[in-house]
């Protein structure tokens, strides 16, 4: 298997409040309150996947956001 360099996640606003991240062509998917405390659980889970000598060396976080308005 070869070591992947970055992993991607799709950050949403989850509709019950928060925000939910799912990382992209892994099984990793995290959730909470706000983005400061949203990336420290993307880093653990990140962490707990992997293990030290395969971590990527970056993460992006895809914020995806739904804007609606009336006109």
């Amino acid at each position: 298997m070869s070591k992947i360099t970055e992993i991607v996640f799709l950050v949403e606003e989850d509709p019950d409040g928060g925000y939910t991240a799912k990382a992209l062509g892994e099984s990793i998917f995290t959730e909470a309150d706000n983005l400061k405390s949203l990336r420290t659980m993307v880093r653990d889970a990140v962490r707990c996947h992997f293990e030290d000598a395969d971590l990527p060396k970056i993460v992006r976080l895809h914020i995806v956001r739904d804007e609606v308005f009336a006109l």
